[in-house]
């Protein structure tokens, strides 16, 4: 009697594995469910939406067989290869298994396989790995998205940043985002391309995100079967960085921008909304995590939270102060705190144009009253915001704000405040 294996979600193999969504239309955002025992699309319209918080579109096989039972047992089974049914015949006679040594045919050098090792398959669960040679070669501040951060930053914040994350860039002027575990291999590279005035990601017809491994795959035969294990963005700080407490927010981009506000911590990015999870949380065993979800995502990473804590043991905590100041069509839109920065930031350079430097040094102490006044409200303890105490600051952070006045209403807002 065949064994009945459950239907699954299409794993990620390349933009080939995402289709268009059939509820918002949007290209390569698509997962299908496949037939657990035949591997088969169940049915195009079997499957679940990225983008959960503007579509939601999840239609289950559970739904879809309810909704049509005639298409139950209509499944396509897989037929056996002549092989396969060779093999199950002498499986019936209960001969002792044996294999036969693969023949010796000219194989293309694998570009991840060490050399003079022999030419075996790799098992599924092995991570590869893409040389760092990559992350040398691509290392470059000509993107889009560093152009953007000019308009904001000064360049030695810029530099730093970018030297931390090994921000790469493409010909294109794309900045590639490298996904490096915290023993420094090289996963990936995510890529993207910015509006460099708005700071917004731009959509095209081939999607707006493409990786590292696809493009060599289309480049490399070695590269055909790579097994890809995505990690944090960011993650190689925990060893750069090893006593810095950890901030997780959603995007690549909001990383790098908000460890130029607050420094002190090591700000990783998720990827998207489902990149919050148990397998890639193993590394922060014994630290200190504060989540810090987009706008609208609040209910979501909590649960995601509660499932962490209880296979992985670390201190981790949530902030719903995004989601309490955003309206709701911040929610819509998908607000987070880099969106909050940015608009601080902007209200500032407009005012700073207006006013000389003694003005904006004289806002500066009257804007540091509230935060050190006990009449400051403080988060409730259902959405607390982790260990963010304290009222003097490091000169580094001072003289932020005193470029930047207001980066203290920004703190103040969200009850940022720098850690010693």
């Amino acid at each position: 009697m065949p064994v009945y294996k459950k239907p699954y979600l299409q794993p990620y193999k390349g933009k080939s594995t995402r289709h268009t969504c059939p509820a918002c239309k949007d290209t390569y955002s698509f997962t299908l469910y496949l037939n657990g025992n035949t591997g088969q699309p169940i049915h195009p319209t079997v499957g679940k939406c990225n983008h959960e918080i503007k579509c939601g579109y999840h239609y289950t096989p559970h739904q879809y067989f309810n909704d049509h039972p005639e298409k139950k047992n209509k499944q396509p089974q897989k037929q056996p290869t002549p092989q396969q049914s060779k093999n199950q015949q002498l499986s019936s006679c209960q001969l002792p298994s044996r294999q036969l040594a693969p023949p010796q045919q000219l194989q293309i050098p694998n570009p991840m396989q060490p050399a003079g090792s022999t030419p075996n398959k790799k098992p599924s669960s092995e991570i590869n790995h893409i040389p760092y040679t990559y992350v040398k070669r691509s290392a470059s501040y000509n993107s889009n998205f560093v152009r953007f951060l000019c308009n904001y930053f000064p360049k030695d914040k810029i530099e730093k940043a970018v030297e931390d994350y090994a921000l790469g860039a493409t010909k294109n002027k794309e900045v590639i985002f490298w996904q490096m575990d915290i023993n420094g291999k090289v996963r990936t590279g995510k890529i993207m391309q910015y509006n460099p005035r708005t700071g917004k990601r731009i959509k095209n017809n081939t999607g707006a995100i493409d990786w590292v491994h696809n493009k060599l795959k289309k480049t490399n035969p070695g590269y055909d079967n790579f097994n890809l294990r995505q990690c944090y963005f960011g993650e190689h700080l925990l060893r750069l960085y090893p006593n810095r407490p950890i901030a997780i927010v959603e995007a690549e981009k909001t990383a790098v921008i908000t460890s130029m506000v607050i420094p002190q911590y090591n700000w990783l990015a998720a990827g998207n909304l489902n990149g919050l999870n148990i397998e890639k949380s193993k590394v922060f065993e014994n630290r200190d995590i504060v989540l810090y979800p987009d706008a609208g995502c609040y209910d979501k990473w909590s649960k995601k939270m509660t499932e962490i804590k209880s296979q992985i043991p670390c201190q981790m905590a949530i902030s719903g102060l995004i989601e309490y100041h955003a309206t709701p069509q911040q929610i819509e839109a998908g607000y987070d705190i880099v969106d909050y920065i940015i608009q601080q930031l902007k209200a500032n350079k407009t005012y700073s144009q207006q006013n000389n430097r003694s003005q904006i040094l004289l806002h500066t102490e009257q804007q540091s009253s509230p935060i050190q006044s006990e009449q400051q409200p403080q988060p409730s303890t259902e959405h607390k915001a982790g260990p963010l105490h304290g009222i003097l600051f490091s000169p580094t952070l001072q003289e932020m704000i005193n470029i930047n006045p207001s980066l203290l209403t920004l703190m103040n807002e969200f009850q940022l405040v720098e850690c010693q």
